[in-house]
């Protein structure tokens, strides 16, 4: 599947359809500001998966397999699985950004909330000139910022592990390639790690499509959490 396919396509009914919301009170009294800004030189961001919850709910573990959601994500961009496993085990909310992020761009989202004593946020992207490398944060404490308060935050580069990192034509869903992006088999080690990086054709791996702009090493996103109300 073609990344702009899963832009134009998959993620469009996800954006339209806005919050999905799992609470019975109808009372919003805590709303945020979440603001992600790419870092990265040449390294799109996928439209930005968020998950409000409680300390019960985990999107990824180090060393453990990723979920078909997250394998979806990080493969082709499509965060839309993600948010539906999220919700479908009784997570406080979820919302979607509305669109690839350019490098040296930023997107604000705006979440509401009844007032929780345990509340949590949950961010991942994809790097679309990549196999299968995310970023994202997993359970950020939100209870412990008061109103005007924020807390700013870089995010790592994670390797899905559920695609070989090939760097090959017709695997990389981004621009760089234009190739496929999610693929049902798992041909990699089957657990999330941190990301290696990339190598690139200039380091003499000539079937790779990326280049150096492609390369990072170092957070390739900003996070900052406000609370506005």
């Amino acid at each position: 599947m073609k990344m702009k396919y899963l832009i134009r396509m998959g993620l469009s009914a996800l954006v339209l359809g806005g919050i999905v919301g799992c609470s019975d009170n109808d009372t919003v009294t805590q709303n945020y500001e979440v603001t992600m800004t790419n870092l990265s030189n040449s390294q799109p961001l996928s439209p930005m998966a968020i998950v409000l919850h409680s300390q019960s709910y985990n999107g990824w573990t180090i060393g453990e397999p990723a979920g078909d959601g997250l394998e979806q994500l990080a493969e082709g961009g499509d965060n839309s699985q993600f948010l539906s496993d999220a919700a479908a085990v009784g997570i406080i909310s979820t919302q979607s950004g509305d669109g690839v992020l350019s490098p040296g761009g930023s997107q604000s989202i705006d979440v509401a909330v009844n007032a929780l004593s345990d509340l949590q946020l949950t961010v991942a992207t994809m790097l679309v000139n990549t196999n299968d490398a995310f970023s994202g944060k997993r359970g950020v404490d939100l209870n412990a910022l008061a109103l005007g308060e924020q807390v700013m935050m870089t995010l790592p580069v994670y390797d899905a592990g559920t695609e070989g990192n090939n760097e090959l034509a017709g695997t990389i869903p981004g621009p760089a390639d234009g190739g496929e992006g999610f693929n049902v088999a798992r041909d990699d080690v089957n657990v999330v790690s941190r990301h290696p990086g990339v190598v690139s054709n200039i380091d003499g791996y000539t079937d790779s499509v990326l280049d150096e702009s492609h390369r990072f090493d170092a957070p390739v996103a900003q996070l900052v959490i406000r609370r506005v109300n």
